[in-house]
């Protein structure tokens, strides 16, 4: 039976292919730009299939070995990258799931047989590199994000994102409070706010929702909580959705009253170690220790077709990736239950926002 997959799962094989045909990987900078002077050569690639473990090494040709060592297939380096670009016009010119037959039949040659790695999993492909700057070859696991599909979730969205607000500064009716909370339109969420602040409401944040995220957020930052919740605050006054932006206007607000005195970045280098943390290893619902699955860092399919890496050694060109190519996003109201005005068992009024981060 043919493989179906999506642009986002094709990709993926897409990536296997071009760097074993180009034996190397760039780094990129924040801004998704190559850049030309620093690159790892790739000495060998390691693939999971359902039974065994392969492994694609990197000598004059593409040598596969078994997982008991024994070599079973030779095959040029040139095959490899003219698999990946004729399967990057097949992924440019199909749309939602496809098949690739010619890319199958390679894959079969070469012992290739999933398509996508475990999404219980936060790496996507494992990878031997040189690094020609400390003499290490280390064994990475990387994620894959393609921009030749649609953008996906760096942080989904659950009721265990759900962050509570007191509402103050208003005597609020049931009438008015009945009236915020039939708003319909297409931003209900920011014109609910909107509403709630131009009768005089005042948002406080109040908890996280979950106990196990909120803990999450704690491991990487003390005060993460209470950050994240006023970026999704502002985010919704304001109408700015980029990560960046809202984090650099809660910046200049300054609301947890760090000392800036010294020009130092406390809410972006916090909101960046949100980002590592969610982009590496930490969910939402389960208990995190800190570890990094994706130990190596970010592989980014561009839509030109380009590879680029983003190592977890390059800590600074990995964060400012992750902080200018992400966005917040509204997720679904009815379905994780927030975006309403309601009143507490103790008689105060509260409100929810809800978390979720996509890449542009």
């Amino acid at each position: 039976m043919a493989k179906t997959a999506n642009k986002g799962e094709w990709s993926e094989i897409y990536a296997f292919l071009k760097l074993l045909g180009e034996k190397k990987v760039f780094a990129g900078d924040g801004e998704l730009n190559k850049i030309e002077n620093l690159f790892y050569p790739i000495l060998k690639i390691l693939r999971d299939e359902e039974k065994t473990c392969y492994e694609y090494a990197l000598e004059d040709d593409v040598v596969i070995v078994s997982e008991n060592g024994a070599e079973l297939l030779r095959k040029n380096v040139a095959d490899f990258l003219n698999y990946a670009n004729i399967l990057l016009d097949v992924i440019r010119t199909s749309k939602g799931a496809f098949t690739a037959p010619l890319i199958e039949q390679f894959m079969s040659e070469i012992h290739c047989h999933k398509i996508k790695a475990s999404p219980r999993k936060k790496k996507d492909i494992t990878i031997v590199i040189h690094d020609l700057r400390t003499g290490m070859t280390p064994l990475l696991g990387f994620s894959i994000k393609s921009q030749l599909g649609s953008t996906s979730t760096l942080f989904n969205a659950g009721k265990t994102t759900n962050f509570t607000y007191l509402v103050a500064g208003h005597d609020f009716t049931d009438l008015e409070i009945d009236a915020i909370n039939s708003i319909g339109t297409q931003t209900k969420v920011r014109d609910r706010v909107a509403e709630i602040k131009r009768l005089g409401g005042t948002f406080k944040f109040k908890v996280m929702d979950d106990p196990v995220c909120r803990n999450n957020f704690i491991l990487i930052e003390s005060c993460l909580p209470r950050i994240m919740a006023e970026v999704i605050l502002e985010s919704n006054l304001r109408e700015i959705r980029s990560l960046k932006e809202v984090t650099d206007a809660i910046s200049v607000r300054n609301p947890l009253g760090y000392d800036t005195t010294y020009n130092q970045k406390f809410y972006e280098h916090k909101v960046k170690n949100f980002l590592v943390a969610s982009a590496l290893g930490m969910v939402p619902h389960t208990p995190w220790n800190g570890e990094y699955q994706a130990n190596g860092g970010y592989l980014v399919v561009k839509d030109d077709g380009d590879v680029l890496c983003y190592h977890f050694y390059d800590r600074n060109l990995f964060e400012d990736y992750l902080y200018c190519n992400t966005k917040l996003e509204t997720a679904s109201t009815g379905r994780y239950e927030y975006a309403k005005l309601y009143r507490g068992e103790d008689g105060q009024l509260y409100f929810k926002l809800n978390l979720q981060v996509r890449f542009k």
